[in-house]
């Protein structure tokens, strides 16, 4: 895949000085990381390696990665090595997608409390449809998820919701038996919503009261309990937004359908349209049209793109996918192998074995010009030049 003609990177390295200098006491020590780590991905910065063909002799250089979970060029790899590991823990069942989103009014207080809130979120979501689960009128099972949290949305804003993907049934409540939901139908949104509701003010009272939450930006009133309290009124009486979406196509369309969404970043550079010293342009999709083309081009100045893109920045060790139920990582193995044996499916050691391991020194990727192997034939470090000639070559995005 070629290199698009414009990347974050390139705006962070054009602007980001300038940038950090105008709000120097206003960035965090993370959001700075991230930005430098995304302007050095792929240079001389990082080092990197000389790689050459076995057969027709050609040879280019590739330079290393920063492997930020940030960096819209590191996601790609990193996406498809999860998905291998967790392909084992795929059922041959329905599978479905639902989505759990704050109002906006809550998104605000996230963006200033993003690791309590945003925890509070899994939490809950996940909660929520276990609970719902386990209801005898319902499913009466118990249930897995996997939850990936994503903060933006398509113009950048902070938008925080969870894409949950859920097995379509689970193991009795005594584990003797797959319980399967009805085919195409999984929970009631509107229960799912209710109940969501109820749990997530509940805990966001809890951190209030715990004195771990900030308030800024005309909200500092709100650290008051009263005040805080009658802030939530309306909020228990609003609907909040669940929805799931139809179930996929088999085991298969959920490891595709994963990929896309586990790893990916607030924006990609395939949706830059332009950039220059006043402005940046790229694409984005607005829901709020019900029909025809979704698709416009959005120009917010430099600084506010770079502003944007910073505040989907979460905090350092804060995990962005996790499992519950029958999924979460104490007991996966054991409930993944029980329902297999339930649902009468081969375990992945009996499917046929895959293609030969690659070799040390070798890479994946075949030689672009013959299809040979590629050896490393030279390793260089971090701010070194590679001895060895290359010509030149188009980055793989």
């Amino acid at each position: 895949m070629s290199r698009p003609g414009l990347e974050i990177a390139d705006i962070f390295r054009a602007h980001g000085p300038g940038w950090r200098r105008a709000n120097a006491g206003n960035v965090s020590l993370t959001q700075l990381k991230v930005m430098s780590a995304i302007e050095a991905c792929r240079t001389e910065a990082l080092g990197g390696h000389v790689a050459g063909c076995a057969k027709c002799g050609h040879r280019h250089i590739a330079y290393n990665s920063c492997k930020n979970r940030h960096c819209p060029k590191c996601q790609g790899p990193a996406a498809r090595d999860w998905m291998e590991a967790r392909a084992e823990d795929l059922l041959p069942v329905e599978y479905f997608h639902v989505v759990f989103t704050l109002p906006a009014e809550i998104a605000r207080i996230a963006s200033w409390n993003k690791r309590a809130v945003h925890g509070l979120l899994f939490r809950a979501s996940a909660q929520t449809v276990m609970t719902i689960a386990a209801d005898p009128k319902r499913l009466g099972a118990r249930v897995g998820m996997t939850s990936v949290l994503h903060t933006w949305g398509s113009a950048l804003t902070h938008h925080p919701h969870i894409h949950m993907i859920v097995p379509g049934g689970g193991l009795s409540l005594d584990g003797a038996r797959w319980i399967a939901c009805k085919p195409g139908f999984f929970l009631h949104v509107r229960v799912l919503s209710r109940l969501f509701r109820r749990l997530f003010l509940e805990g966001l009272m809890a951190l209030h009261r715990a004195g771990e939450l900030a308030f800024f930006s005309g909200l500092e009133p709100l650290a008051q309990a009263d005040a805080f309290a009658e802030w939530l009124a309306p909020l228990r009486k609003s609907e909040w937004v669940v929805y799931a979406k139809p179930p996929f196509g088999g085991p298969e369309a959920v490891l595709a359908y994963l990929s896309r969404y586990t790893h990916r970043v607030a924006i990609s550079n395939r949706r830059l349209v332009s950039s220059d010293a006043g402005t940046v342009a790229f694409r984005w999709k607005d829901y709020r049209i019900k029909r025809g083309d979704r698709q416009k081009v959005m120009r917010l100045a430099t600084p506010e793109f770079i502003r944007r893109f910073l505040i989907h920045v979460l905090p350092g060790g804060f995990h962005r996918i996790r499992h519950y139920g029958l999924l979460a990582s104490a007991q996966r193995k054991a409930n993944i192998a029980r329902c297999r044996a339930l649902l009468g499916a081969r375990c992945p050691g009996q499917e046929p074995p895959e293609a030969a391991e690659v070799l040390p020194l070798t890479l994946r990727e075949p030689c672009p010009c013959c299809g040979g192997t590629m050896h490393i034939i030279e390793i260089f470090r971090r701010g070194q030049k590679p001895r060895s000639r290359a010509p030149p070559r188009k980055e793989a995005a």
